[in-house]
């Protein structure tokens, strides 16, 4: 087994582990053994890779081609410079979980407090399900293709409710269904299909891209660039549209981010991790974009005539091309690479994270249960309500909500505790306890959360703001992190009162 050569940050050493308090643990958020610690770098990059293939990424990836007003190839180095970026990120997040081997919801305890917790718990678990909702009707979308393509249905001739057809709705159901066997099979079952949905995402992207190019011919390249330029946008301009769609972008996987110690914890060491990130981010992004920019720019020109709205969701451009047995396969492969990644991102955690509200009565599988439930009420509305607001303005209020969590753990672990933690007492409700703050709760965290909440919301919704709402995950990271420095200046215990101890 390979093990890092960074310094581990120091644990304090006890005789005997006071028992931990049956309100705070349970089987599933207690530390992982390291023989449970069985990841390396591969599962790391196959978690990025699928969540990058989801149509709902796909879908992101090419509206923002469309919709940003610069050229192609700067979107393209946005997402890229996005994908870096997110990479320093959950190394950021990830490291304290690989040292301790617990998840998010325990994590969040140093900061917020061992009551307090609950609360980052939660807005990341509502955020989650609404992410698993979204996830859940564009995996229907691609179940749906396969249904019409089968039955030779008209879409265009069936009845609607909430704006989806009966085939849209059985195709609905029918991804709902899947994703709670799948789940009740475990986390093994999960792993083992996104191995083979991941590659198998690329290899239908490739072999779609070569269809569409053969029959665009020597128009593709020069389109790649100039078709969805937009106004052409110059100078500062152009420079608030690049740094925005980098925003929207890390907006898009602010939910991994913040609660990357869920996968973490299974990490073998840090070097694990780190290479599975950086293959599965900036290298796999780079790839999926070029294949999404292409296939975009090709199906535009040889579907779509280059008039009108060009098509942004894979599984309609695969409906698109007159072939039912490519548009079958396509559409499957999609939906196998839509729900593994919607089950590890957006399924596991919340479940987490409500068991995290009460250990002792909410177990994981029950979390999974509430999650799938109220998933599925969100993405039911989808059409109807969510999507008259806009993909990237649904992306960037989550991120806006999700980053002052960031802001603040982040500085928390990294600047106030130098990475010193004391695990046992993330368990403890012992008032006298490091991680108990008042009654629990750290009112001060929770204060910096809320205000700096309320402004990187605010840049997504409030039109005088709209030229910062790009920008709105990085105001709520932050100002979290500003806010709660200040916050708590002089009343964090000493990093080196706790190395005292550990000697």
């Amino acid at each position: 087994m390979a093990h890092s050569t960074e310094p581990a940050p120091q644990r304090e050493a006890v005789a005997s582990r006071p028992s931990p308090h049956p309100d705070l643990h349970n089987a599933d958020l207690a530390p992982l053994a390291p023989q449970e610690r069985r990841w390396g770098w591969f599962p790391f990059f196959n978690v990025w890779s699928n969540d990058i293939q989801s149509l709902a990424g796909y879908t992101l990836a090419a509206g923002l081609f469309v919709t940003a007003g610069i050229s192609g190839w700067w979107v393209f180095a946005a997402i890229v410079l996005a994908g870096l970026v997110v990479n320093a990120l959950v190394n950021m997040t990830g490291r304290p979980a690989v040292e301790h081997g617990v998840p998010y919801p325990v994590l969040a305890r140093a900061a917020m407090g061992v009551r307090g917790a609950q609360v980052p718990a939660m807005i990341r678990g509502v955020v989650a399900i609404f992410w698993f909702g979204a996830q859940t009707y564009f995996a229907s979308t691609a179940m749906a293709l396969a249904l019409y393509a089968l039955t030779g249905t008209d879409a265009d001739a069936q009845p609607t409710f909430l704006g989806l057809t009966p085939v849209d709705w059985a195709g609905y159901v029918v991804v709902a269904v899947l994703q709670l066997l799948l789940f009740t099979r475990g986390i093994a079952t999960i792993e083992r299909f996104l191995n083979v949905a991941g590659p198998a995402v690329y290899l239908v992207m490739v072999a779609l891209l070569v269809a569409i190019w053969v029959q665009a011919g020597d128009q593709l390249l020069p389109a790649v660039g100039s078709l969805f330029a937009g106004g052409q946008s110059t100078g500062v301009a152009l420079v608030a549209a690049f740094v925005g769609v980098v925003g929207t972008m890390i907006a898009y996987f602010s939910a991994v981010i913040i609660n990357f110690g869920d996968f973490a914890r299974f990490s073998k060491d840090q070097r694990s991790m780190r290479v599975g990130n950086f293959t599965g981010l900036p290298v796999s992004l780079a790839f999926f974009t070029v294949l999404a920019l292409f296939i975009t720019t090709g199906s535009y020109l040889v579907f779509q005539g280059g008039t009108g709205e060009p098509e942004v969701n894979p599984a309609a451009i695969v409906g698109l091309v007159d072939s039912t047995a490519l548009t079958v396969v396509a559409a499957l492969t999609f939906l196998a690479a839509t729900l593994g990644i919607n089950l590890v991102a957006n399924f596991i955690p919340p479940a987490f994270d409500l068991a995290n509200l009460s250990p002792g009565h909410i177990s994981f599988r029950t979390g999974g249960y509430i999650t799938a439930g109220v998933g599925f009420v969100i993405g039911a509305l989808w059409v109807a309500f969510i999507d008259e607001v806009g993909f990237p303005v649904f992306v960037d209020t989550l991120g806006a909500v999700l980053a002052p969590l960031f802001g603040v753990l982040v500085a928390d672990y990294y600047v106030l505790r130098r990475q010193v933690l004391v695990v046992d007492e993330l368990f403890s409700m012992d008032p006298a306890g490091r991680y108990h703050y008042t009654r629990g709760w750290n009112v001060r965290a929770l204060v910096a959360v809320a205000v700096a909440g309320v402004f990187s919301v605010s840049a997504v919704w409030v039109p005088a703001l709209a030229l910062l709402s790009g920008f709105a995950w990085i105001i709520g990271a932050v100002l979290g992190a500003a806010l709660y420095l200040v916050a708590m200046r002089g009343r964090a215990p000493q990093p080196a009162a706790v190395s005292a101890q550990a000697r």
